[in-house]
């Protein structure tokens, strides 16, 4: 695929970056935001296509601007200077190479943060070592069939669980000074209506992660976008169902947080 003369991926961008917003944000993680926000960036477009996906009008409808790379890195500035505990790439994954670049100009002093969907490759997280401080994956599911079925790609395990396993090999172990996160790996697993069995796999796989992760089980799950093609997909989580993925993760010694959030 050749973006520069006009090739697009199932990613759907060019040869520049697209974000769609950008600011101050305090609906992350607590270790995240503390008392002056997380600098988040939504990046426009994914590479992968879920059909619960809660932000769709930006990474499947495509939302957003295209800007310099220049421009991205006056973003990443501004958000320092306004405070930001640290700069929040939401969805990067296929706009790797402008955000490397735009950190390179920012050079930046607060923490640098990965928020993505799990679904990398080995080679993509290669050419961010010494760029990233903490990454934040999901890890949303425990089987290639899953992920086939609800993302529309073939290999989510194998793929994300390499990732997860390079990620927490280049950060280390996850540092929290004073309550705010500095560096390490944080994942998130959203608990899906009728896939408890499918998240005890998730669960099953974090505990093998050395060293181990922060781990956010998440609860805020509801049908959006095309879930409603899906009847397993088209109710909101039950309670029993989160509490029993809670309880399994509990007993498998995982480091949980914020589990107070969504205890419903």
């Amino acid at each position: 695929m050749n973006r520069t003369e006009g090739e697009r991926g199932i990613c759907g961008i060019l040869d520049s970056p697209v974000v769609s917003s950008w600011g101050l944000h305090f609906g992350e993680e607590r270790v995240l935001v503390g008392s002056r926000g997380s600098g988040t960036v939504f990046f426009t477009g994914c590479n992968l296509k879920c059909i619960f996906c809660q932000n769709y009008e930006i990474s499947h409808l495509m939302e957003g601007d295209a800007i310099s790379v220049e421009e991205l890195a006056l973003i990443f500035k501004s958000l320092e200077s306004r405070g930001a505990l640290n700069i929040n790439l939401v969805t990067p994954t296929h706009q790797v190479p402008f955000i490397v670049e735009a950190l390179e100009i920012a050079d930046l002093k607060i923490s640098v943060v990965y928020n993505c969907g799990g679904y990398e490759s080995v080679e993509t997280l290669g050419l961010l070592e010494g760029w990233i401080d903490i990454y934040m994956p999901d890890m949303k599911y425990g089987s290639n069939e899953v992920g086939r079925s609800y993302s529309g790609v073939p290999d989510y395990f194998d793929r994300a669980s390499d990732a997860l396993k390079t990620m927490v090999k280049q950060v280390g172990e996850p540092i929290v000074e004073n309550g705010i996160m500095k560096k390490g790996v944080l994942v998130r697993h959203l608990v899906l209506p009728n896939n408890v069995e499918d998240s005890k796999k998730v669960v099953d796989f974090l505990a093998t992660l050395d060293p181990p992760p922060l781990v956010n089980i998440m609860a805020q799950y509801y049908p959006a976008y095309r879930a409603w093609e899906r009847k397993e997909l088209s109710r909101r989580l039950k309670r029993s169902e989160y509490l029993e993925v809670v309880e399994y993760a509990k007993e498998k010694k995982l480091r949980l947080i914020e589990l107070e959030r969504w205890l419903f």
